[in-house]
């Protein structure tokens, strides 16, 4: 039929990977450890560790839990281990830090794990558009471990992607 229009890309063999589809489900939990701290920047210690004990930790339950401190407090580092032995039975994942790491830890670990086998030799393309809290870090890792195996990486939307890799034949 003349003037029929064909999809080209939905009868290519490009495949679309999304790290939306791999974004681990669960509430993100910013914890301030200043609210155990006297003044919010002097941690006694018997205080702190009684302020930790009383907490109800069970309101973190399956959360992904960041723990900072908001001032200039000087905090040693058996605080955040004390804090997160606490939060151990209840959260899924937590770490030291920025909600921003937290992602990162997060994508890390799943990229890590990933089995790229069904990508090798295939030209990939990496969406670029998310409507989830996808760190910029997540990208970097998933298009170096896909460049160990595909025949190319791109970026973006398949209509305007941008090249990255191609494999030397």
């Amino acid at each position: 039929m003349e003037g029929e229009i064909i999809n080209r890309v939905a009868n290519s063999k490009l495949i679309t990977f999304n790290l939306e589809d791999f974004y681990p489900e669960g509430e993100r939990v910013s914890i301030d450890i200043s609210q155990w701290l006297m003044e919010g920047i002097v941690l006694r210690e018997k205080d702190f560790r009684n302020d930790i004990k009383e907490h109800d930790w069970s309101q973190y339950e399956g959360s992904f839990v960041n723990l900072y401190c908001s001032t200039d407090a000087i905090i040693p580092g058996w605080a955040y281990m004390f804090v997160s032995l606490q939060l151990a039975p209840y959260a899924k994942k937590t770490i030291v830090g920025s909600s921003e790491t937290l992602e990162s830890i997060l994508f890390a670990e799943i990229l890590q794990n990933l089995d790229i086998s069904e990508y090798t030799d295939k030209p990939i393309i990496i969406k670029g558009c998310a409507n989830k809290p996808i760190p910029q870090n997540a990208y970097v890792l998933l298009a170096q471990r896909l460049q160990e195996v595909a025949k190319s990486v791109m970026y973006g939307e398949a209509c305007s992607s941008v090249p990255l890799y191609k494999r030397k034949k």
